[in-house]
């Protein structure tokens, strides 16, 4: 199967909504950070969005370099890879309040923390339990709709 752009970034929604969207209530309580805790679930949800909307522009690079490739995809390890340079751009934001909306600039620990957890999480339910209620979605190009 070699996902199509919009079937890739279905998916990137998809998930980072539901999975992410589950981890990010579970850990954000949990996380080295201060503040009431409503302020630290607008951090992380924020954070969580900001990933989704730049990871839409991130899926248009990786499309167009994955074109040189013969397959027209990434090796698996390539997809979980991806997770520095996005992690770099979002946690640079958000280590200096630039992402709109946030409460105050969110510590280097806590968003660490939470990226990699979500950023896995995500990474191996796509490369695994996806493909069980989804069992059409390989062979559509990744579109979920």
């Amino acid at each position: 199967m070699v996902p199509t752009l919009f079937g890739r970034i279905q998916t990137r929604w998809f998930l980072l909504a539901v999975v992410g969207g589950v981890v990010t209530a579970l850990v954000t309580p949990v996380l080295p950070a201060g503040g009431p805790l409503g302020q630290r679930y607008q951090a992380t949800f924020l954070v969580l969005v900001t990933v989704a909307v730049l990871g839409t522009g991130w899926e248009i690079i990786y499309h167009f370099l994955m074109q040189w490739r013969w397959e027209k995809d990434w090796p698996t390890l390539f997809g979980l890879l991806t997770l520095v340079p996005e992690g770099i751009l979002v946690g640079a934001l958000a280590i200096n309040d630039s992402i709109p909306r946030l409460p105050g600039p969110v510590p280097a620990s806590a968003f660490i923390i939470h990226f990699l957890i979500v950023w896995i999480t995500v990474w191996a339910v796509a490369n695994g339990p996806m493909r069980v209620p989804f069992i059409r979605w390989r062979f559509r190009g990744g579109r979920l709709v």
